[in-house]
């Protein structure tokens, strides 16, 4: 057992275990938080995504030793009720969530693709999203939702 120190949403934490557990397990289990989900526990499905230094990354598939002293950013700190992301309001005007369990990927890497590219191209957004999975089968809701907020932030970055 160590302990790793990293943050997590602008928050100085510890967590007190095996290095090579997985990111997933210390943020769900040691740290009480109820996203990222555990999807498939094999980095295909995407539902744990977070973002580590601002890039996604599969938080099942991560030790934990690899984020010492690293920022983690996770759904929960994306937005609020009272002032959502416009990624999270789009999901919401378009309802998008059937069951909900992958929205999480879906947004963190949303986010971070659009920060780092806010004119990407519908082809460019597929290609960044091509990775994740929907069981429910709401890929073209989740598309248009994320092309709605593209707009939104466009139009805010305009203004």
């Amino acid at each position: 057992m160590s302990i790793t120190s990293f943050k997590v949403d602008g928050l100085n934490v510890q967590v007190d275990g095996d290095p090579q557990m997985p990111l997933l397990y210390a943020l769900r289990d040691d740290l009480q938080m109820n996203n990222p989900k555990f999807g498939c526990g094999l980095a295909q499905c995407g539902a744990c995504t977070v973002q580590l230094n601002g890039m996604p990354v599969r938080s099942c598939s991560v030790p934990v030793s690899a984020v010492s002293n690293q920022s983690i950013k996770t759904l929960k700190s994306l937005g609020t009720p009272e002032k959502p992301h416009p990624l999270q309001s789009a999901f919401v005007e378009e309802q998008v969530t059937q069951c909900g369990y992958c929205i999480n990927g879906w947004l963190m890497t949303a986010e971070a693709l659009l920060r780092k590219n806010p004119k990407a191209t519908e082809e460019e957004l597929k290609e960044g999203l091509k990775d994740l999975k929907c069981r429910c089968g709401t890929h073209v809701s989740i598309l248009r939702a994320i092309k709605r907020a593209q707009a939104k932030i466009l139009a805010g970055a305009q203004a």
